[in-house]
């Protein structure tokens, strides 16, 4: 049998390979046969066979992964062949298959290297500009992974003659990004000695695209030679390059220059960058507004970056160039427009608009540059404006920076506050949904006040923060967009930190309850009945609670739909994980049990899903009374269920309730086993005493008859003695028996105790079948968190406790009944 198994298995891997191998042969075929029919109909057109052959070019990395040895002997070589007559699908996919094998690692790098890259470096300069793209990538890819010995001699040294002026335009665009690359892979002197000469003539390139792509890839390459290089040989390169007669090299070159600040000495940057930033600000609104757009969304990091050098003239003078874009394309400050100027073209206004987006964006870095403690003083009025701006992506980004501005004014925030509640009512959704997402860190920041804590009474001065609040979620709500106001519901949790807990319960928690019964959308019910459980836990008024506890059982525990229903085992689930287990105990333990009865399927499902967290809140002994429901209720489920799949699931619920451990009430635990131990104490002290009194009793009652018995000479009277002392002797010594007889007694009762929980549940009705092993009950003591868990072995401690007192009890009445016949024989003696 095992050897025909062996055969089995090798017959099976036999055909795999076999199937492999007649797959790359087929596949090997096909590109063969497309190859010449390509070249045959290649003056008429694509071939029918593109869709098939590409397919086959898509699979690549599949069939390297399975076969790697014949897919390089047999496939390779014909999708080489292909690819020179391929069209652009094919070539696309192609490239992207070579990448996917390089990830893979189907093969060695220098297998890689040897069969991939001659085919990479062929497609370089296709005609297609986007087939050209792609093959970059994987080449620049494929050059992270190379030796460096490979890269000189398949790379580097072809790299010099394509990037002569006589090759073609795409050929020099390709050398500019490989030579970026490459600069990060050599050392420096080698980068000056081969690469930089490269590097100065392509920068100088009789095309502006040529131009603009090398300037472009000047900052990797000032990243890999270092900053002595970067300042004798890119810098000088960048300075021409910003004053080129082409806008994108001028553009190409002030990113560059922005990007490379930190690289640049404070000398450098007061000679040669704070005059070429000058001349871009100053021709940006009047000859050159193609920089327009890129000057503003640099701002930031150049105005900080050039900090240090600044005169007060020229700091208030970037601070002023600043707030003029932010004020770009809008109406002037004296509310008129400015009849002198042309209407604005439709491109005009795209600028403008992206202008403005950007100086939002930089508004952070601007506070930094002006100080905070200036902030009211030098930015407020244009922060105004960009909060009140007329269109909706300037207002998301100040809705989205809002934080950042928040953390940074620290004790001021209190002045923004305005602006806040403005963006909470702003008409579009997509501006709440941006500022929504650090609504509880923005508020505990204004309430906090950074470090002044006296600011909590200045947020709890405005009062348009809570109808503003309640506003944007009804906006929310009538919205189309769930996602916006599940995350503002979610938000809102934070409220309980913000303001008190009777504004919470009259404007928001009732709100929370209203959402659970009306709204349609999961999610949003969920995180309504979250949030409403978060209200709970902090409202401290009794009467409230109660209220809310009652109208969460009536209105959806026993609610007549049945969706009500099933969001209130979701609200339970959420109270066990926010409150103490007691007050689940309390309030929701058993209107829980009851939807045992439910007579939907899907609910009583949910329940069964539910009950190992309900099971685990219970503390025995204070909750063996629920604990018993629970049982009773599992037990009504297994035999009255009719429904397979909810039956399934209960018997599978089952199976991971009989696994789990019930925590110990440590502290009930304690004055039970206290007032044990006083109670059998005293039951011993008065055992003990009674011993006492009967050893006594007896010893006199033996001293009287020896006397007696010694001054009798009557023959009758002697034997009779005799008789009365074997009496006592023998009433004496059966108190003495009893005693090892009802500790067998006490061995059988623990065990029928031990088996009477199992029993019990396996004596139940017809088809009922429960299974709960005494682990339900098992004693352990977990090292980690010292919780003891209840067992069958201590569930038999109240009975065996009681039995032993039953065993006492019956002890002192055999030893009163001896006690009163001695006091007889001595009577009858007497």
């Amino acid at each position: 049998m095992k050897n025909s198994m062996t055969l089995k298995g090798l017959f099976t891997c036999s055909e795999k390979i076999w199937n492999i191998q007649q797959g790359i042969y087929s596949a090997a075929l096909f590109l063969h046969e497309e190859y010449h029919a390509k070249v045959t109909c290649c003056s008429a057109g694509d071939s029918g066979q593109d869709v098939q052959g590409t397919s086959v070019v898509a699979n690549l990395p599949v069939l390297m992964r399975q076969n790697p040895a014949e897919t390089l002997r047999r496939v390779l070589p014909k999708i080489r062949e292909v690819l020179h007559v391929a069209g652009v699908e094919m070539q696309l996919t192609a490239a992207v298959s070579f990448l996917t094998v390089l990830q893979d690692e189907s093969v060695s790098i220098h297998t890689y290297s040897h069969s991939f890259l001659h085919i990479i470096l062929q497609n370089l300069e296709h005609r297609d500009a986007g087939v050209s793209n792609a093959w970059l990538e994987t080449l620049l890819a494929v050059i992270e992974a190379l030796p460096k010995e490979t890269i000189r001699h398949e790379i580097l040294n072809p790299l010099v003659s394509k990037a002569q002026i006589s090759q073609t335009l795409q050929s020099r665009l390709v050398s500019c990004k490989i030579m970026g690359k490459l600069a990060n892979k050599f050392e420096s002197h080698i980068v000056k000695r081969e690469i930089l000469p490269l590097v100065k003539s392509l920068c100088q390139d009789v095309e502006y695209e040529v131009r603009t792509c090398m300037c472009r890839q000047l900052e990797p390459i000032a990243q890999g030679i270092g900053t002595e290089l970067t300042k004798t040989v890119v810098l000088p390169e960048l300075v021409e390059l910003a004053r080129d007669e082409g806008s994108s090299v001028r553009l190409a070159a002030f990113e560059t220059l922005v990007n490379l600040l930190d690289m640049f000495d404070s000398d450098d940057r007061r000679q040669t960058v704070l005059p070429l930033v000058k001349s871009f600000c100053e021709k940006s609104f009047k000859a050159d507004e193609s920089i327009l757009v890129s000057l503003s969304f640099h701002l930031g990091k150049l105005c900080n970056g050039l900090y240090g050098i600044f005169t007060p003239e020229q700091h208030l003078r970037f601070l002023e160039f600043y707030k003029k874009l932010c004020t770009l394309g809008l109406q002037q400050e004296n509310g008129h427009n400015d009849n002198q100027l042309q209407l604005q073209t439709l491109e005009q206004e795209k600028k403008y608009i992206s202008v403005r987006k950007n100086c939002a964006y930089n508004f952070p870095a601007m506070i930094v540059f002006v100080d905070p403690k200036n902030f009211h003083l030098e930015l407020y009025s244009i922060f105004f404006c960009l909060c009140h701006d007329p269109e909706v992506p300037v207002r998301y980004t100040m809705a989205i920076s809002f934080y950042e501005v928040a953390k940074l004014l620290n004790s001021g925030v209190y002045t923004i506050q305005k602006e806040l509640v403005t963006l909470l009512q702003d008409e579009s959704l997509e501006v709440l949904d941006a500022l929504v997402g650090h609504l509880p860190e923005i508020l505990e920041l204004m309430i906090n006040g950074g470090e002044n804590s006296g600011s909590e009474s200045k947020l709890l001065s405005i009062p348009d923060l809570i109808p503003a609040l309640t506003t944007a979620e009804q906006r929310a709500a009538t919205s189309l967009k769930w996602r916006t106001h599940e995350k503002l519901l979610q938000k809102y949790a934070c409220l309980p930190q913000i303001i008190s807990s009777d504004q919470i319960y009259y404007r928001f928690l009732h709100r929370m309850l209203t959402i659970i019964l009306t709204n349609n959308v999961l999610p949003v019910q969920k995180a309504a009945a979250r949030t409403l459980c978060v209200y709970l836990r902090y409202n401290r008024k009794q009467e409230q609670r109660h209220e809310v506890i009652q109208k969460l059982i009536e209105q959806l525990g026993q609610g007549k739909s049945y969706w009500n229903r099933l969001r209130f085992l979701d609200t339970c689930e959420f109270i066990m994980e926010l409150f103490s287990k007691s007050f689940f105990c309390k309030y929701f333990f058993l209107p829980v049990l009851e939807l045992t009865h439910d007579p939907v399927a899907n609910v009583r499902i949910k329940l069964c899903y539910l009950l190992p967290k309900v099971k685990s809140t219970l503390k025995i002994p204070t909750d063996k009374h629920l604990l018993q429901q629970l049982e009773l209720c599992i037990r009504k489920l297994l035999c009255q269920e009719k429904d397979k799949d909810v039956l399934t699931i209960v018997k599978r619920t089952v199976l991971e309730l009989d696994r789990m451990d019930i925590s110990l009430d440590a502290e009930q635990l304690e004055k039970e086993k206290q007032q044990n131990e006083g109670r059998s104490a005293n039951v011993n002290d008065k055992i003990f005493e009674k011993k006492r009194r009967d050893n006594k009793t007896s010893s006199v009652l033996v001293k009287s008859m020896t006397l007696s018995s010694s001054g009798s000479s009557s023959g009758t009277s002697t034997g009779k003695e005799d008789k009365k002392s074997k009496l006592v002797r023998s009433q004496s010594f059966s108190t003495q028996a009893l005693h090892p007889k009802y500790s067998n007694i006490d061995k059988c009762s623990n065990k029928s105790s031990a088996t009477g929980y199992t029993s019990s549940l396996s004596g139940m009705g017809k088809g009922c079948m429960l299974s709960f092993s005494d682990d339900s009950f098992r004693t352990r003591s977990t090292g980690n968190s010292g919780n003891a868990t209840f067992s069958s072995s201590s569930s038999l401690i109240a009975s065996h406790n009681s039995f032993n007192s039953t065993d006492q009890k019956n002890n002192g009445n055999k030893e009163s009944q001896s006690r009163k016949m001695s006091i007889k024989n001595r009577k009858s003696n007497s």
